[in-house]
């Protein structure tokens, strides 16, 4: 499957509804799980989006770093749902994608399966795209390989992937994978799901080194 191919499913595919702007999906094929969240639908969506850091858990020891507070919510309205699949010991791979404000959520469950699936870390590969900030206080290295089989997709300028801004202490994490051509959009119509799809269809067959991905600094 091309990251065109599954940015189509995630846009496409029939969602389910938990709490007030939570929506998923998941599939399982043989023993993969894909794992897809919405981009966002409504305005509550958007309240929610501008929030503060909170601690993801209680009990958190010497590893503490905080998440956006609205997407945190949001996750937790839907992680009693995705947890069974998540945590079945049958899955040997997971595939996590998210598109926008489905993008955040995906860096969350993203978290949610390294920590509680050891076993299949190295088999565990998520991408959002068109993602804003979510993270809040992970400085050290440590706390940063969490994120390293993470993917943020970027349509160059896209301006979603840019809030909230970083003067207030967020950041992104893992890994970068720009796409399009510098110019080509505003930063609003470089967010737009058809745009995305257009650039991601434009790089399907581009050599490797075309698309190689950087660390996330911003």
């Amino acid at each position: 499957m091309t990251l065109f191919d599954l940015f189509q499913k995630c846009i496409s595919v029939p969602y389910e509804n938990a709490g007030v702007s939570a929506s998923y999906a998941f599939k399982r094929v043989g023993g993969t799980l894909f794992v897809f969240f919405q981009g966002s639908d409504g305005k509550n969506d958007w309240l929610r989006n501008f929030n503060f850091p909170a601690k993801p858990y209680k009990r958190m020891g010497k590893t503490v770093w905080f998440a956006h507070r609205g997407f945190l919510k949001t996750w937790k309205e839907i992680e009693p749902k995705l947890a069974p699949e998540l945590l079945d010991k049958s899955v040997d791979k997971i595939v996590i994608s998210g598109y926008s404000h489905g993008g955040a959520l995906a860096m969350l469950c993203h978290e949610y399966a390294w920590y509680h699936r050891a076993d299949l870390r190295a088999r565990l590969k998520t991408y959002a795209f068109g993602a804003p900030r979510v993270f809040w206080g992970v400085k050290t290295n440590e706390l940063k390989k969490r994120w390293n089989t993470f993917t943020l997709v970027r349509n160059l300028n896209d301006f979603i992937t840019h809030l909230p801004p970083s003067f207030l202490g967020f950041s992104h994490m893992g890994r970068l994978l720009k796409i399009g051509q510098r110019g080509k959009y505003t930063p609003i119509q470089a967010h737009l799901s058809q745009n995305i799809s257009t650039e991601l269809k434009a790089i399907e067959n581009a050599p490797l080194r075309e698309r190689k991905k950087q660390p996330c600094m911003s």
